[in-house]
């Protein structure tokens, strides 16, 4: 234990940078989503279709070939970025596809009736989407996109090894020179991820009853 509190800076160190690439690949995975599930409802059968092949080929392939591929792939056209903007970007473009899917369950939700009174009043399709669509559907899909969340909060770990100094890389700077305290190192890494995986999941299934309770 000593060797965490004696650490401890360098432990939050690691988890601020973990808690920034958390944030800004949610903020960016989150609007990439609406921008595909908007593209998958769309009355223009092309966007459906480069909206579907995107988030079915992303669903369906591993995190870390996406961080592989941000990392090493782009800069051979030009695109060069830090290992952290790199890993926001990987982060961003894989977990678009999965909080698409929740928003687009959101939105097959909504009763047809609704976009018809839209198209009757002559609202377009973009106004639609935006006044009408998304608000409903995101209350819907709270919970989905809480676990969502979650599961990049989890990934955000594999970036430690591509470089980026977030809380696993702090641990694996300690644990060379204190290879009796592995476990104790482990350990602490494990409860500051809880401490944003535990209190997110104790709200999806707050928010999970007060949806199921209001329908």
């Amino acid at each position: 234990m000593d060797v965490v509190l004696n650490n401890m800076d360098l432990l939050l160190q690691g988890f601020t940078v973990t808690l920034q690439l958390i944030g800004l690949s949610t903020i960016f995975a989150f609007a990439g989503g609406c921008i595909l599930a908007m593209m998958r409802i769309s009355p223009v059968p092309l966007l459906q279709k480069i909206a579907t092949a995107y988030t079915e080929t992303f669903r369906n392939v591993p995190t870390a070939v996406i961080l592989f591929f941000t990392l090493f792939a782009l800069p051979q056209v030009g695109l060069k970025l830090s290992f952290f903007g790199a890993a926001v970007v990987g982060l961003s473009i894989y977990y678009a596809a999965f909080f698409a899917e929740s928003i687009r369950s959101g939105i097959n939700s909504i009763p047809a009736g609704q976009f018809e009174a839209a198209r009757a009043v002559g609202m377009p399709f973009d106004m639609t989407v935006r006044l009408v669509v998304l608000p409903q559907s995101l209350r819907a899909v709270v919970p989905p996109l809480i676990n969502n969340f979650i599961a990049l909060a989890k990934s955000s770990a594999i970036a430690s090894a591509f470089g980026v100094a977030e809380l696993l890389t702090s641990a694996d700077q300690l644990i060379p020179a204190n290879p009796d305290a592995v476990m104790v190192i482990l350990a602490a890494v494990a409860l500051f991820y809880l401490a944003i995986t535990v209190p997110a999941g104790l709200a999806s299934h707050y928010l999970e009853r007060k949806v199921a309770m209001t329908k």
